[in-house]
Formats: structure tokens, sequence, C-alpha cells
């Protein structure tokens, strides 16, 4: 099973350095059933990418909380064994938990297949949607606005023997 997990730049880096992503359990994003329905497709591929939003949207968060975080989403692809990523059925059909799994254990870094990280000159949007989240959750349109500027970049995708270089 293909699962997403959201770090940032400090936390690959970490994973680079311990060979995991954490010692588990770990809050990552997949093709749940409630993001089945959500998005209303069987097109694995657009499901995928839906996974892969959700976790930026995460990672986005992350950035928000760290004011030493460099200022680009990052996000782990990794494959799990399946069942390893479970689904809180309390959180069924609730908008904001659409995707969200939990791995019990540890996940090494050898599972993952692929690191998606902003560009550099996503950065500028990325600090002002960081900076504009908290407002954004309190129904605020125009921090929303600039919240959606960040999910306007696409991340590009490296190969994990790239993660060294991302992380110089």
């Amino acid at each position: 099973m293909r699962v997403y997990v959201p770090l940032t730049l400090s936390g690959l880096a970490e994973a680079h350095k311990s060979g995991e992503l954490a010692p588990g359990p770990l809050d990552a994003y997949a093709v749940t059933p409630a993001l089945r329905e959500w998005y209303v497709s069987d097109d694995i591929e657009e499901l995928e990418y839906a996974a892969l939003n959700r976790a930026a949207q995460a990672s986005l968060r992350r950035i928000a909380g760290d004011p030493q975080a460099a200022r680009r989403r990052v996000v782990v692809a990794v494959d799990v064994p399946e069942g390893a990523a479970v689904a809180d059925p309390d959180r069924g059909l609730d908008e904001s938990a659409l995707g969200e799994v939990r791995v019990a254990g540890p996940v090494p870094l050898t599972k993952a297949a692929a690191v998606h990280v902003d560009a550099a000159d996503a950065e500028a949007d990325v600090a002002a949607a960081a900076a504009a989240l908290g407002a954004a959750d309190q129904g605020d349109d125009d921090a929303q606005f600039v919240v959606d500027g960040a999910a306007d970049h696409d991340l590009m995708w490296f190969g994990v023997q790239e993660i060294p270089h991302l992380v110089e």
C-alpha cells in the first residue's frame, strides 16, 4: 500500500540520518474508502494525487508550527504492507481527515518510493501560506486565498537516491 508521509526538509534530513521516517506511530495519507467517496473517482492515479495533496497540506501545517523549518513542503511516498496503515473509523467522512491514516510501526526509509518537494520558487508562497494558516482555519477568506496559493505549486518528484542533495 502506498502512503504519503508529510515532513519538513529538516524532518527529511533526520530520516536520512536515522534511516527511518519515524519510530511510529506515523501519520500519513493514502487512498482510503472515505477519500474515494469524497473524490468520486475510480482512477487510482487521480486518487493517489489527491492523497499526495492532502499530505502536502499536512506538511504546510508542520512548517507553520516550526518557525525554523525551510518554507518548502515535503512528502515522502512510502510502500507499506497492506493493513499497516489504518484510517480512524471515528473520523469517517470528516473532511479534514480524508485520506488520513496511521502507520503503527517504524517505517524504514528504504521503503520510500519517491520524495516530493516544493521548488525554490514556491518558498515565498509557502511562507505566506504558513503565516496565514491560523486565520484561514478561523474562516478568513482572504487568508484561505493565501493558503490556496501554496497549493497552486506542484511538488517536484525526486528519486530516493537524491535525498542527500535535498537535505544539504
